[in-house]
């Protein structure tokens, strides 16, 4: 099963880019053995709309147009807040039900479009603070990798805080 990871906003050079990247990297390595294949980030600028609706309506629309048929999770404050095993499970699942592709999408400051919250199959949360895009792109990338370690059973994941 191919994972995307679909942005808005560009992710400039420094820690959090590094961190990211490496956590990405980390999964694109251990989840091919899984059936995972890492399918990489597609990133979009933020809309320069006038409104709030009109800027969500249009970056919406980039996330439909890289959808396809595949499975779309929302990163959402609003969303099901899932622990990593929770998580891990729902994309072995997934996986084992012969979902071919599935796709996160974190949206810009102002949300996402409701249309766009209609297609999700999952609105995810990483708990109800607003993340900068920045640390939601790190953490989404740390939570893959730790799903594949779980789906392994490898010890990366004991357990503990996560």
């Amino acid at each position: 099963m191919k994972v995307s990871i679909f942005a808005v906003g560009r992710m400039k050079s420094g820690p959090e880019k590094e961190l990211a990247d490496r956590y990405a990297e980390r999964f694109a390595r251990a989840g091919p053995a899984l059936g995972l294949d890492f399918a990489g980030m597609a990133e979009i600028p933020e809309s320069r709309r006038q409104s709030a609706a009109e800027r969500c309506r249009e970056e919406g629309a980039a996330a439909l147009g890289q959808l396809a048929d595949k499975k779309l999770i929302l990163l959402d404050e609003g969303g099901r807040n899932l622990g990593s095993e929770a998580l891990a499970r729902m994309i072995g699942r997934w996986r084992d039900d012969g979902v071919r592709e599935i796709q996160f999408a974190i949206g810009g400051p102002d949300g996402h479009d409701p249309e766009l919250k209609r297609k999700a199959e999952l609105v995810l949360s990483f708990g109800a603070a607003t993340w900068p895009h920045q640390i939601v792109r790190m953490l989404l990338a740390e939570q893959l990798y730790r799903a594949a370690t779980i789906l392994s059973g490898h010890p990366y994941h004991r357990g503990g805080q996560g």
